[in-house]
């Protein structure tokens, strides 16, 4: 049978449009259909915005340790206005770029809401179109759960366009979006509580992380509040919002956040029409190639619910090219050895297994550790101090895990996760030599283990 379209992508984020452009760039027929935004959730309402965001708060820091190094400032005003509006000029600038990286690529755009009639074929603004291959790239959206009052509430979507900045902002949630935005609104000024129902934010991070991140964020004022829920959340007659929480209390605030889970983008998609099969949290099943229960139907990025970012969804999209048009080429993704940032104030860096981790797998442990006031820091009254992890095999002395709490943690990181890719060594570490002065020497002059 002769199909419109050798693959048919639905949503055009970074996974869907990683896969179309190499797709067509291989040879293939390609079309996208995308109902919102082009760039998808990280371009637009995610990493993108989020780290412009977080820029803007770190401001504050800067104004603050000035002047141990001599400068003398006016007192520093903040304008979110003129912060979002800045914002929203670079996402359109970004939304272009796809759009241009999409259509140079030979990739034919259809703006609007597309759906799945049978396994070969998908409906869009009154049109069928035909195509060997269908490609789900649909990605999450934010939930609020249904409490009483959870209309009075916003999600990370809303949050990127709030006319003003909140003077008392609530966040509920304990995962890294909670904690990034949660120290956006606090650098910005705003009174900030973080709210959260477990022991300790961000669950399945180092335990030492997380304990550091606790006392740096306390540190600076922040409100944290933890083993705490949210029963209902009353619009007062003044616009302000009065939260009861489940043990009773009652908190207020101007802006209630929850940052408290994502969902798979399904909605209206007629996978009612095809074989595809979701697994008990509702995300898309597939095999290690992407392929559904329905063998023309792929699916890719968030909405499998695997790991849930960006460069991973780019993985995966290049994966997928290559498998269906390119195999010669293909190679399928290791999901070991990920690194993550959380951009947090101050950072998060992460790379391979936490010391829990590892200890469950059956390594014999050493820990190495450094905690330090950075250097940048000396001149000023700040107290903030870095924290430094590695997690290494005391049997093959392989690295098996790099963790950093401190500023630029993520960009530090980022290299060293080459090295724990190719196997480095704790010798390998102890014998390059540092670059000095830096914090990231730090990683290369560790020398006495902390715990094994």
């Amino acid at each position: 049978m002769a199909y419109d379209f050798d693959l048919y992508v639905i949503g055009a984020g970074s996974g869907g449009v990683r896969a179309a452009r190499f797709a067509a760039g291989f040879g293939a027929k390609v079309a996208v259909a995308e109902s919102r935004y082009l760039g998808g959730t990280c371009v637009n309402v995610g990493c993108v915005p989020k780290k412009l965001l977080v820029y803007g708060a770190h401001f504050a820091e800067d104004f603050e340790q000035a002047s141990g190094f001599g400068w003398n400032l006016d007192e520093a005003q903040f304008d979110w206005p003129t912060l979002i509006a800045n914002k929203d000029r670079e996402i359109n600038r970004l939304n272009g770029i796809y759009r241009n990286l999409l259509v140079n690529s030979g990739v034919t755009l259809h703006e609007g809401h597309a759906r799945i009639v049978d396994p070969h074929q998908v409906e869009i603004n009154g049109e069928r179109f035909t195509a060997k291959n269908i490609l789900i790239a649909t990605g999450g959206w934010p939930q609020i759960p249904e409490i009483p009052g959870h209309e009075h509430a916003i999600s990370s979507n809303q949050a990127f366009f709030l006319k003003q900045l909140p003077k008392r902002v609530l966040v509920v949630g304990g995962g890294y979006i909670a904690v990034e935005f949660a120290g956006i609104f606090h650098g910005l000024g705003a009174e900030t509580t973080l709210l959260y129902r477990g022991e300790l934010f961000l669950r399945g991070f180092d335990t030492s992380v997380r304990k550091h991140l606790q006392e740096e964020l306390t540190k600076r004022g922040m409100d944290l509040q933890f083993n705490a829920d949210i029963e209902r959340i009353d619009k007062q007659a003044d616009g302000s919002l009065k939260v009861t929480l489940k043990d009773g209390r009652q908190l207020e605030a101007d802006c209630v956040f929850y940052a408290t889970g994502r969902r798979p983008m399904l909605d209206n998609l007629g996978l009612e029409n095809t074989g595809v099969k979701l697994d008990r949290k509702g995300f898309v099943e597939v095999d290690e190639q992407y392929q559904t229960a329905e063998p023309s139907i792929l699916a890719l990025g968030d909405v499998i619910g695997r790991v849930q970012l960006t460069p991973v969804a780019l993985a995966e999209g290049m994966a997928v090219a290559r498998r269906l048009f390119k195999p010669e080429q293909y190679r399928p993704v290791d999901y070991k050895m990920i690194p993550t940032a959380v951009f947090s104030l101050p950072n998060i860096g992460t790379v391979g297994l936490t010391e829990e981790e590892a200890r469950e797998a059956g390594h014999d442990v050493q820990i190495f550790e450094s905690r330090f006031r950075p250097m940048k820091l000396t001149l000023t009254e700040c107290q903030e101090r870095t924290l430094m992890k590695l997690v290494v095999d005391a049997r093959t002395d392989k690295v098996l895990g790099c963790h950093m709490v401190g500023p630029d943690a993520g960009e530090i990181v980022q290299g060293l996760a080459i090295a724990l890719k190719a196997g480095a060594t704790k010798r390998d570490f102890d014998e390059t030599i540092g670059v000095h002065p830096t914090a990231a020497e730090e990683f290369v002059t560790m020398r006495t283990p902390v715990a094994g």
